[in-house]
């Protein structure tokens, strides 16, 4: 049975020989440099060759919240025939350098119409993002903030972004980014995990030392069956 991810990569692996044979532009994005800009409807189709980008979603107040977080062998965002007035908020952002083939959104669907394989890979992975977004409307939002975290930290440990098993890749500006708590708070709860020896803090990024520990704390809607 599936769990929640925030980090999607590889699930396009199988296709990338077919991308190149359909008319696409290869594109390069210098770390910071943004796929699409902030008050623009998305019209464009990245599939990630290589590198790490981040999807945020900013409120008119100016705060910022991570939805998820794309990798090599994927593509992002999927597209759709309609233009919604959110896509104005929605901005995905190079962690790393990139590098992209990029598509129109029209040359996209016409490669769903003509790959069945490809049609039904991109069903699954919007179902897989759907399920993100339920996971964290529907069950993560009525968790108290510690047990967020902990939740948090086991579906990276679980779908980390990179190749690392137990490194987490984030900072506690990302944990309160994607929890929509404040740093103080993030900061309070990774220091309760600290203590009681469940990770070990790094520069940007976090080590979890004790998986079982860490487990006993998160939701039952979180963990493996």
């Amino acid at each position: 049975m599936l769990i929640p991810r925030y980090c999607f990569s590889g699930d396009y692996e199988d296709f990338y020989g077919y991308f190149l044979t359909r008319p696409h532009t290869r594109k390069t994005f210098s770390k910071n440099d943004a796929l699409w800009g902030r008050e623009e409807f998305v019209t464009h189709v990245h599939y990630i060759i290589s590198g790490a980008v981040v999807t945020t979603l900013e409120h008119e107040n100016g705060s910022r919240k991570i939805c998820s977080f794309h990798g090599s062998g994927t593509v992002f965002p999927g597209c759709h025939r309609s233009a919604f007035k959110i896509e104005h908020s929605i901005t995905s952002t190079a962690v790393t350098e990139v590098e992209t083939l990029c598509f129109t959104n029209e040359e996209f669907l016409q490669m769903l119409c003509d790959n069945k394989d490809l049609m039904l890979c991109t069903l699954d992975w919007n179902a897989a993002y759907i399920n993100l977004l339920l996971y964290e409307s529907a069950h993560q939002d009525y968790n108290n903030s510690f047990i967020k975290l902990c939740n948090l930290l086991y579906l990276f440990s679980k779908n980390p972004l990179g190749k690392d098993i137990g490194r987490i890749d984030l900072t506690q500006e990302n944990i309160a980014e994607i929890l929509t708590v404040t740093r103080v708070n993030a900061a309070r709860n990774l220091g309760r995990l600290r203590d009681e020896k469940i990770i070990i803090p790094h520069h940007r990024w976090i080590e979890i030392i004790d998986q079982q520990a860490l487990e006993t704390y998160c939701s039952a809607e979180t963990l493996e069956s």
